[in-house]
């Protein structure tokens, strides 16, 4: 299609968040988004869990979770599955930056939310699209 919607790449979506009411807004907002909600969770062993069972596209992860291990655990088993990570969170260490697609600093709006998704989704067809070419 020419001037048509490109199909998203990003459609199921694990949430991983300790705040309650940040999970409840990020869920709410995606929902309302047009996308699956896989889960929300607000642990790494709660995470695992749901990756080792779930299809996932994406996960959305902050990095300071409930409970022991962290969302650099989150990202480190999910690499592992081939599943990207965004975390969102007050500080993007180094090391999230190099386990991510990206980094979303907190708070922010759901616009703000839905356009890093739109640029993640487009980032994630372009490597697949290279990776078919090469």
């Amino acid at each position: 299609m020419l001037f048509g919607k490109r199909e998203r790449r990003i459609n199921r979506i694990l949430i991983v968040e300790d705040e309650p009411l940040v999970a409840f807004d990020n869920e709410s907002m995606l929902r309302d988004a047009g996308y699956v909600v896989v889960a929300t969770v607000d642990s790494y062993v709660d995470a695992a869990e749901v990756m080792a069972r779930d299809a996932i596209d994406l996960i959305l992860t902050d990095i300071s979770l409930a409970g022991e291990g962290s969302g650099l655990d989150v990202a480190r088993a999910a690499a592992r599955l081939g599943i990207p990570v965004l975390f969102v969170t007050g500080n993007c260490t180094a090391e999230a930056q190099a386990l991510a697609v990206g980094c979303l600093a907190k708070p922010y709006s759901e616009r703000v939310l839905l356009g890093t998704l739109a640029a993640v989704d487009q980032h994630l067809q372009e490597e697949l699209t290279l990776y078919v070419r090469a």
